[in-house]
């Protein structure tokens, strides 16, 4: 039972001298009630058409505007974005389902949350989706090649399509993936698929080039997964480049692309007697590190080290680690743009190939004598 200030007071006969904070709190209650039923308001949640009213388009054309954004001119797209701001317009997905037989999600598949290189790639990925008005969906597959096309198959089912990063799958389970969903690749390439790749070979041409002018001239490779496709495209990169500059290539390998499977190998690269190494990833290439340390063998004096990905920690390490930088972020936007386009059936390019720089740190130098 509701009992109200007034209704005491009466039943005690006398007026009720109530606490100055409750008289307060209980006139503040009592006006706002007045005032609300003054006024008589009524929430109404703001719809597409009352956007495309204010922004003198269709309902249509909003909606074009308010998703991709690809097919309207930009002034357009800009002015019907402003008036959905203005109003504070928030889209109903499931009404949009309905309608448009979509579900506004999209999955990305990576094959370990836990290695610093694929939050970056989501970071980019979520944000180029959240332009467009999508959510993003993230399964982790912890490098077990057999989990990829299930994880692909429980997806599909909710969501428009599916980006898989660095994926394990041999090449005819992704082109029966494609077939369940609009699919698009990062850092791997398969038949017709769309795919954004990084220049892998020109990234080791760059890291092989720089250690031949410190005076290398027997230069190890620390192969990670051998399913791994970027493994393979850096190695023969690696083949490729010192071969033409008459460099001893010695690999080693394969080994877990984790901090974890450095150490395991760093033994093995100091017995193979050569005076630089490059490892599959930045993690590796941490792992190698730490081993040498406690070892007691000097970086760069006694070898040097390069590395692949550029992650955050190849910066705090000491000495920090000379790295070939990959862009990340870039890429998932890059991955989002395609599925984007596969999924509005435009045409466009499906593949697109990435930049890779080298950053020079302190991890490498001369060659020891010997």
């Amino acid at each position: 039972m509701l009992v109200r200030w007034p209704q005491i007071a009466s039943e005690f006969g006398r007026p009720l001298v109530l606490p100055y904070a409750l008289d307060t709190l209980w006139k503040r209650f009592h006006t706002g009630r007045q005032h609300c039923a003054r006024r008589k308001v009524r929430l109404v949640a703001v719809t597409i058409k009352d956007v495309a009213r204010a922004a003198g388009v269709s309902a249509s054309t909003a909606c074009r505007a308010l998703g991709s954004g690809e097919l309207v001119r930009p002034e357009t797209r800009q002015r019907v974005r402003q008036a959905a701001a203005e109003l504070g317009y928030q889209p109903n997905r499931a009404a949009r389902g309905l309608s448009t037989g979509r579900t506004g999600n999209i999955g990305l598949i990576v094959p370990d949350l836990a290695n610093p290189f694929f939050p970056s790639v989501v970071k980019g990925m979520q944000a180029r989706a959240r332009e467009a008005d999508y959510a993003v969906f993230v399964a982790d597959t912890d490098e077990d090649p057999t989990v990829e096309y299930s994880l692909v198959r429980a997806l599909s089912k909710q969501v428009d399509g599916i980006v898989i990063c660095s994926p394990r799958m041999d090449e005819d389970e992704l082109r029966d993936a494609a077939i369940e969903t609009p699919l698009v690749l990062l850092n791997r390439r398969a038949g017709r698929i769309p795919s954004v790749t990084v220049d892998n070979v020109d990234g080791m041409r760059q890291a092989v080039a720089h250690l031949v002018a410190l005076g290398h001239h027997r230069i190890g490779y620390v192969e990670g997964p051998r399913t791994s496709w970027a493994n393979r495209e850096r190695l023969r990169g690696m083949r490729s480049v010192t071969a033409a500059s008459g460099i001893e290539l010695v690999e080693l390998g394969s080994f877990l692309p984790q901090f974890e499977g450095g150490v395991a190998a760093a033994d093995q690269v100091l017995a193979s007697g050569v005076t630089a190494v490059v490892a599959y990833n930045d993690l590796m290439a941490l792992g190698l590190l730490s081993r040498f340390t406690a070892r007691g063998v000097d970086v760069p004096g006694r070898i040097s080290i390069i590395g692949c990905d550029d992650i955050v920690a190849s910066s705090m390490v000491h000495p920090p680690l000379t790295t070939v930088s990959l862009p990340k972020e870039m890429t998932g936007r890059a991955g989002v743009d395609l599925l984007l386009q596969l999924m509005d059936n435009r045409t466009g390019t499906p593949r697109r190939e990435l930049p890779a720089h080298l950053l020079v740190r302190g991890s490498t130098g001369p060659a020891a004598s010997r």
